[in-house]
């Protein structure tokens, strides 16, 4: 009997396999065409297959939210060692207008390389967006002091085949980011 109690504390005591939400096809895999920062290329979702993708949709000119974002998913990047190589974080601008495809690059880079800056036309931010039921709204006025951006802020973690498997309403907690970007590497290793 003692046995059988000893056993049972100790199962509650095990860690979760994942600390994120987990989201296993309860969502739409990975599929967006949408034209790259870094060299002006046209991407599609499948040039990001055999790598774990981070996706958050935002805009440069974001005072808080997204660099903050930003700077824990570039501490988890960094934390993660060798295994970072198999991360890409994919940064969808909501405000094409502003965000040309050099702003984008410029503020990719100040994270880290692992960031791909993502732009494309309304409709297909839209697609995208709706796809994954993100909310936004860009409301431009030519006071920058009235140009008004507003946007969910979730972050989307995908596997290596496109599938979504995680998300994230807050993204601080750097260490339970760490441990499933982490853990989606190994798992699917090869």
């Amino acid at each position: 009997i003692v046995v059988l109690g000893t056993a049972a504390i100790a199962g509650c005591q095990r860690e979760k396999p994942w600390r994120l939400t987990v989201v296993d096809n309860q969502m739409p895999s990975l599929d967006f065409m949408l034209t790259r920062a870094k060299d002006g290329k046209a991407v599609v979702s499948e040039d990001y297959r055999g790598q774990i993708v981070v996706l958050e949709f935002g805009y440069t000119f974001c005072p808080d939210v997204c660099p903050t974002t930003l700077s824990h998913l570039t501490s988890a990047i960094v934390q993660l060692g060798d295994k970072a190589k198999d991360v890409r974080v994919l940064f969808v601008t909501v405000d094409p207008d502003r965000d040309t495809l050099d702003s984008l690059k410029r503020y990719g880079a100040a994270f880290s390389p692992q960031i791909d800056g993502l732009r494309g036309s309304d409709g297909q931010i839209e697609y995208l967006a709706h796809r994954y039921r993100v909310a936004y709204s860009v409301s431009p006025s030519k006071d920058p002091k009235e140009y008004k951006v507003m946007h969910s802020s979730i972050i989307f973690i995908f596997d290596r085949t496109g599938r979504i498997r995680l998300l994230s309403t807050n993204p601080d907690n750097v260490s339970d980011l760490v441990h499933d970007l982490g853990q989606l590497v190994e798992e699917q290793k090869g």
